[in-house]
């Protein structure tokens, strides 16, 4: 079964199954039915907080700016200063990040035995091991040296550069959710309007057989044209013991024809910005019960995406982060949502309604999954 560790204020418990719950912020609002159109968060306007030198740090910062009941904390104290990242190699026995270019950025390259990781100075992205990820805020050069906002320690480096690789045990539960369905019809194909709904529970049904092949126990939140509410597909997988959650999706920007590309998104950690609002409120310090699995999601967002781009060919849109994604929110186990492609693409409209390209997806979650 798939174990999430959570540390419990006042004392360690190792958690057998599942992720466990902490306080929930404000309730998101519904996603329209198209909520799958891009709308990246202005990356200028974010301004992380204790950005002065005179405050800089490795120490963790004090819970209390996170507007949680001290009690109900169930993770490590968030570290909400800006650290050395060749302090933190140092400290974590890793090498010191080298410069890797000067042009068009500044980018240093930090690696372990788990892979490698790109940053660029003042930008968001970065990419881990080839894959575009996204940090919460971007690196800053202070007094020559490479400084990184603690919270992306937290939630992205070290999951990624230290954490233990992901392990599927015995007796393995999952949920697989082909998003939308009846009344609810997603988005459409710019080629013939053949609704999104279709092509998720296809890819679904799909997956189902290749991963009982490979052990797992496949539930499917719906297995006809059925329209379930975002809180049903999350009860359900409580009701069945899930150890984690994949839902599916295809995109659609329209009636821009040219945008392209594959993207996986899990919730965003608590005192980040999200990569992707859609004009949605995104309170940085709201927490949900999947914010317990902040490690384990990335981690299976990364698995799955780099299958995908290996299978599908298709361009790398990376690891994105979001809140209004009710499918996620309330989750208590690692869970992520996957976007195939771009309906309103014509080119990917046609690989989508192929059947082979949604054999060749469904291969890809199956193999990531193993």
């Amino acid at each position: 079964m798939f174990k999430c560790a959570a540390i419990i204020f006042g004392g360690l418990l190792l958690l057998a199954a599942g992720c466990t719950s902490v306080h929930e912020g404000s309730e998101a609002q519904p996603p329209p039915q198209e909520w799958s159109l891009t709308n990246p968060v202005n990356q200028s306007a974010l301004t992380p907080p204790n950005k002065n030198p005179a405050v800089i740090n490795s120490r963790p910062a004090s819970t209390t700016h996170l507007n949680l009941p001290p009690k109900q904390i169930s993770q490590p104290a968030p570290i909400l200063t800006w650290t050395s990242l060749d302090g933190w190699a140092q400290k974590n026995k890793l090498n010191a990040p080298r410069k890797f270019s000067t042009s068009p950025v500044a980018s240093y390259v930090i690696t372990s035995s788990q892979g490698k990781l790109i940053l660029e100075i003042g930008s968001r992205e970065a990419t881990w091991n080839g894959i575009e990820i996204n940090l919460g805020f971007a690196p800053e050069i202070i007094d020559d040296q490479v400084f990184v906002y603690g919270l992306d320690l937290q939630k992205n480096l070290e999951p990624l550069l230290l954490g233990e690789p992901l392990v599927f045990g015995a007796n393995r539960i999952i949920v697989i959710d082909p998003g939308h369905g009846g009344a609810n019809v997603g988005t459409h194909s710019v080629l013939d309007g053949r609704f999104e709904k279709e092509f998720t529970l296809d890819w679904a049904r799909r997956v189902k057989p290749l991963l009982e092949t490979n052990g797992w126990k496949v539930f499917l939140t719906r297995t006809n044209d059925s329209d379930i509410a975002l809180s049903n597909r999350v009860i359900f997988a409580e009701a069945h013991h899930a150890d984690i959650f994949i839902s599916l999706h295809f995109n659609s920007a329209a009636p821009d024809r040219i945008q392209n590309g594959l993207e996986t998104y899990c919730l965003t950690p608590s005192g980040m910005p999200s990569t992707l609002t859609r004009g949605y409120s995104d309170l940085w310090n709201d927490q949900y019960p999947n914010n317990s699995c902040d490690a384990e999601n990335l981690q299976l967002a990364v698995r799955l995406q780099t299958m995908l781009l290996r299978v599908s060919g298709e361009e790398d849109r990376g690891i994105r982060r979001a809140r209004f994604m009710g499918v996620l929110l309330r989750q208590k186990r690692p869970a992520v949502l996957i976007e195939g492609g771009y309906l309103s693409n014509p080119h990917e409209a046609e690989k989508i309604e192929n059947p082979e390209f949604r054999q060749k997806l469904a291969e890809a979650v199956a193999a990531a999954l193993k």
